[in-house]
């Protein structure tokens, strides 16, 4: 039984590797541009819309309203990103419903680097609102002794982000194989659904906490405006 997509080998020449993993994550990335750019290339503006347009407004609609109630109060400079993270995770989880399919999201490459790009966003950011000195201030707050404290949390939470999709995907994959060897067909139809639903759920949540670590890294950006704005008045 194969713990990860990147067991499965297809080219190797030195250092550099074709697997799974990577064949499926390009393939995915393929499909949701292909997609964007047939769904987008006949917007329209009147109140007779496609089918396809109507399900991208909802769904963008959606991203930005959560993103605006976790506190950031410009969701469409946000969405570019979170909503990319959440498209990629949300297919390539759901598209387990193909035989032979398996998840890129079910390797710890994959999430690490999608981790990696939340933590690198963060500062991104955090000092494109408040500025470099802005941010790194950051750090010292309450107290400038909780500074290794805060530094060490920024590399764990990523750490967590990688595992927590990795491990619920990974685990999902291997019921999955068992039951189909050990149980009748319907059972594994049954987990399949289950996988379905956790895969979309493992997207949100994972979208949602790269909002919240974005939103507390331009949070005191929005605190100093309203400070400034109170005392003018």
């Amino acid at each position: 039984m194969k713990l990860s997509p990147d067991e499965t080998i297809f080219w190797q020449q030195g250092f550099f590797t074709i697997n799974l993993t990577i064949v499926t994550t390009w393939a995915i990335m393929l499909v949701l541009v292909i997609a964007a750019v047939l769904i987008t290339r006949k917007l329209k503006t009147g109140i007779r819309i496609s089918r396809w347009q109507c399900i991208l407004e909802m769904l963008v609609t959606t991203i930005n309203n959560q993103i605006e109630e976790i506190g950031l109060k410009n969701p469409s400079k946000y969405i570019g990103f979170i909503g990319t993270l959440f498209l990629f995770i949300v297919t390539a989880n759901i598209l387990i419903i193909l035989p032979w399919y398996e998840p890129p999201t079910g390797s710890l490459s994959t999430t690490a680097a999608l981790a990696i790009s939340v933590f690198l966003a963060v500062p991104f950011f955090g000092i494109e609102k408040s500025g470099m000195l802005g941010y790194l201030k950051s750090y010292l707050k309450p107290t400038p002794i909780m500074l290794p404290f805060n530094l060490i949390s920024e590399v764990t939470r990523t750490l967590a982000l990688a595992v927590r999709l990795f491990g619920n995907i990974m685990s999902g994959g291997m019921i999955v194989a068992i039951l189909l060897s050990i149980t009748p067909f319907i059972f594994p139809i049954v987990m399949k659904a289950l996988g379905l639903l956790t895969g979309m759920v493992q997207a949100y949540i994972f979208s949602i906490l790269a909002t919240v670590y974005i939103a507390a890294a331009v949070q005191d950006a929005y605190n100093k405006k309203k400070k400034l704005k109170t005392t003018k008045n």
